[in-house]
């Protein structure tokens, strides 16, 4: 009879400590399944337009500026959705090789707020000078953040690139390629000679205008941020229209001309014995770049391949 009943005492606490075992493995597999600590996932982003609430990782990006696409790229994530003013050769080839086949929401000024809902993103990045005035209706699609990007300089960009990786949750990947690219400035700084005093001005030339960015500009200020001088030190707009009367009063050492198309204002300038005594023109530093990737891109890839072009052009073969 105590045989039995020692028996039935032993069989008890095997069970016992059976069940609390099991208990304490599910408790080990909740938690690690993020039930738990799905309060700890969610983060708090600030921008533009105030704080958004974003939890996990987003899978499905749609980005409304090409800056945003460069900034997703730079950490390896693919858009499911870009604001490529319906024209997929507007995708630079630096950013077109690192990122997957995407869906276009239209224009960068319009996007399309019924393309964007049904391709159901878990986060939208847009723009503060284009896209505040739909903030509220971009935001009841799915959580989104405003940066400023058209507006922005080179300081700003890499300010958006940083809440960006926040928002991805991707903090710890953002510090590892601002840190290579803050190398690669430094590398293309080093090409710069320091007794360097030309003067540079980068512009958009259309048939409309001569568009000049100045020191302000994200063109302007990237140039400055390697030593290259903005011809144009002052003045309320980054981006101005000006003639050629004007033109000739800044007098640039150097001109990068991204023109939009064949026929543009300096085609009707280049006969005129004004526009021939800039110095640029008579130096043979007028260089056309690439609109694309010196104007419309604006990120940690774009601005490298910017200055690589224009370290190229300033000093290839002295």
């Amino acid at each position: 009879m105590k045989k039995y009943t020692s028996y039935i005492a032993l069989l008890f606490l095997v069970l016992l400590l059976a069940a609390c075992g099991s208990e304490d493995e599910g408790e080990l597999q909740e938690s690690s399944s993020g039930e738990d600590s799905g309060e700890q996932e969610t983060r708090v982003v600030e921008h533009e337009m105030g704080e958004t609430k974003i939890s996990g990782q987003p899978e499905k990006v749609v980005a409304l500026e090409f800056s945003f696409v460069d900034n997703l790229a730079s950490l390896g994530v693919s858009p499911v959705g870009i604001a490529d003013d319906n024209d997929e050769e507007r995708i630079i080839e630096p950013i077109r090789e690192k990122i997957e086949d995407y869906t276009s929401v239209g224009t960068r000024k319009q996007p399309s707020l019924e393309v964007i809902s049904s391709l159901e993103p878990d986060l939208i990045i847009a723009d503060m000078q284009r896209h505040k005035d739909i903030y509220d209706q971009l935001s009841d699609i799915a959580p989104t953040i405003i940066l400023p990007s058209l507006a922005a300089d080179y300081d700003g960009i890499i300010d958006s690139f940083q809440t960006v990786s926040t928002a991805m949750g991707m903090e710890d990947k953002g510090e590892e390629v601002l840190a290579d690219h803050k190398e690669k400035m430094e590398e293309l700084r080093s090409q710069v000679p320091e007794d360097e005093n030309r003067s540079v001005l980068p512009a958009v030339v259309a048939d409309s205008g001569y568009f000049a960015h100045n020191m302000e500009s994200y063109t302007g200020s990237l140039l400055e941020s390697i030593g290259l001088k903005n011809a144009i030190q002052s003045g309320d707009d980054r981006y101005n229209k000006i003639n050629l009367e004007q033109l000739v009063e800044f007098d640039p050492d150097v001109m990068f001309h991204m023109s939009s198309g064949d026929q543009t204002v300096v085609t009707e300038w280049e006969n005129n014995d004004l526009y021939q005594d800039i110095s640029a023109v008579e130096n043979g530093e007028v260089h056309e770049v690439d609109r694309n990737m010196w104007s419309r891109f604006r990120g940690l890839i774009s601005s490298e391949k910017i200055l690589e072009d224009a370290v190229q052009y300033l000093y290839e073969g002295r």
